[in-house]
């Protein structure tokens, strides 16, 4: 395409995108907004008031034209008849003479070169009757039959009629014909028409709107030009606290808005810089007490490992020698063998959180297979999903690519999730599902069990929170196992998502990238099963066999 084709299509384009851009404009730009709608106001009672006055004016113009052009027609028709009355013509040739002196007089009087006069329909014939005369502009139909038949019906009045008279630029002035009646003796009766141009002052009337328009047009830019520092004024302090505050929220505390002045804008930025004192100072504050208490529950969970390690070691020797003491003393060293152990997994996901809130986790990461990965998870919690009545099963139809992950700590999330979907499956099985795509690779451990609400899912990875504080744990869990698993999920780069419904069970999702730099990450598995109201998936024994697996021997059937 050569440029001489490019520049209409470019132009063209630039055309349609100009109502695209105003409307952006009228959305972010309160300053446009403004001066817009005070200009169409102010340009709306503008108009009103100009079509008001000049409606007037043109009315009150042309009556004053009417009743100006009404008098001068009588006054001639009067001076007319007067010189008819005087004479005592009698022959053709008087007549004549009589009729063009009555016309001159009535040019003269009225001021009027377009004259017509027309001997009345249905008088007797009378030979030395003055011919009838009309003056060009008055043909072509100006006088209408209607004018004439009340000039004829009430000859003793006046009547006009707004016409449109032919100019010589083969146009037409606006005008109006006055028709009255004429008595020539010996002769009979005449109508006389007397037409008057008011091209005069319809020019004044088109100038006085000219002026007008101008006068408006120049007012509105006035108006807005006034708007438009009036505004700029009140929208510049609000654009520097918009700016002031977004540098506020990217973390900029020390930022502050000038202060001048003693208006309602320099109270508003004291006020606002005021507030971001107090809000630098609360969050300082904040700061500090976090680093305390991070500090804290560091330094509190390396002091305590050196006497739990003593208080395990004494236990370890107590729980070996358990047979040999009497039945209650056997029960209390077997419970404090339990606690302790339960201490001791408390104490390091205190320090696993202490880590991450620290942000010295560094991940340890190497090509691993998270099918093998789940398949040695299961084999873990083989026992303890028997004692619950759970059957586990795996069904992994993809994701026997390796991805580049941490595997200590993704095996720590799958024995989390199954632990979690045990704890809470009702006995009923738990499906763990692994698939891949192009970019990611995912792991799902659905359960059948009670299901949590909206508000308890919005919360599931908050720090030793629970659905149901009722409930007796019976795992033993620490509280901190899905908020870990959380922040495993996120030091790769991923996602841990979750869905649920009371009655129907939980999901929860593991998303990775399959390398560190994948780019938009889509999770190959659904959040939401596709059977979201089923009781447990259909029993078709090793379910998800795939080649190379050994899947049967993974399975956890109830005893």
């Amino acid at each position: 395409m050569s440029a001489a084709d490019a520049s209409p299509l470019f132009a063209a384009r630039s055309w349609r995108e100009v109502p695209r851009r105003l409307a952006v404009l009228w959305r972010r730009s309160l300053q446009f907004r403004t001066v817009l709608i005070t200009l169409g106001l102010s340009g709306l009672a503008i108009l009103v008031i100009g079509l008001y006055i000049s409606f007037s004016v043109a009315s009150n113009l042309f009556q004053a034209q009417r009743e100006t052009v009404l008098e001068a027609s009588n006054n001639a028709t009067a001076a007319a008849q007067s010189i008819l009355d005087s004479s005592d013509a009698a022959d053709r040739a008087s007549l004549q003479l009589l009729m063009a002196s009555a016309i001159r007089t009535i040019s003269s009087v009225s001021g009027s070169n377009d004259i017509a006069l027309f001997r009345e329909p249905g008088q007797d014939s009378v030979l030395i009757a003055p011919p009838d005369r009309q003056s060009p502009r008055l043909g072509g139909g100006v006088i209408t039959p209607e004018l004439r038949e009340q000039v004829q019906e009430h000859p003793d009045r006046q009547y006009w009629q707004s016409v449109a008279l032919p100019n010589a630029d083969a146009g037409t002035d606006p005008g109006i014909v006055v028709g009255s009646d004429l008595e020539v003796p010996a002769a009979g009766r005449y109508e006389l028409y007397l037409g008057y141009d008011l091209s005069e002052a319809e020019q004044t009337l088109a100038f006085m709107q000219v002026t007008g328009i101008v006068g408006a047009a120049a007012l509105l830019a006035l108006l807005s030009a006034i708007t438009l520092v009036v505004v700029r004024g009140v929208i510049e302090p609000i654009r520097a606290t918009a700016a002031t505050s977004r540098r506020l929220a990217a973390g900029d505390l020390g930022v502050r808005m000038p202060e001048s002045g003693e208006d309602e804008l320099a109270t508003l930025a004291a006020s606002f810089n005021g507030m971001a004192d107090s809000l630098q100072a609360r969050i300082r504050e904040l700061a500090e007490l976090s680093v305390m208490q991070q500090r804290f529950v560091s330094d509190v969970s390396h002091e305590l490992r050196t006497p739990l390690t003593t208080i395990r070691l004494a236990g370890d020797v107590l729980y070996g020698q358990r047979d040999d003491f009497p039945g209650p003393t056997s029960r209390t060293v077997e419970l404090l063998h339990t606690q302790t152990d339960r201490f001791e997994r408390l104490l390091a996901d205190l320090l696993e959180i202490s880590r991450y809130d620290a942000g010295s986790v560094k991940l340890t990461t190497e090509p691993t297979n998270l099918v093998h990965l789940a398949g040695d998870a299961i084999e873990s919690m083989h026992e303890l999903a028997r004692e619950q009545g759970c059957e586990l099963r795996l069904d992994a139809p993809g994701g026997h690519l390796d991805a580049e992950v941490d595997p200590r700590r993704i095996g720590r999330i799958v024995r989390n999730l199954l632990g979690n979907a045990i704890e809470h499956g009702e006995g009923r099985p738990i499906v763990v599902a692994v698939d891949s795509n192009e970019t990611a690779i995912a792991l799902s451990v659905r359960d059948y069990g009670m299901g949590m609400s909206e508000e308890e899912t919005a919360r599931v990875f908050d720090r030793f929170w629970r659905a149901d504080p009722s409930r007796t744990r019976t795992i033993g869990g620490t509280g901190l196992g899905l908020a870990i698993s959380l922040e495993d999920a996120v030091a790769h780069g991923g996602m841990l998502d979750v869905w649920s419904e009371p009655g129907k069970g939980t999901v929860f999702r593991l998303t990775l990238p399959r390398t560190p730099d994948a780019a938009a990450v889509v999770s190959p598995l659904p959040l939401e099963p596709v059977d979201p109201g089923a009781e447990g998936p259909p029993s078709t024994g090793a379910v998800g066999a795939t080649p190379g697996l050994d899947t049967g021997a993974r399975e956890v059937h109830d005893a």
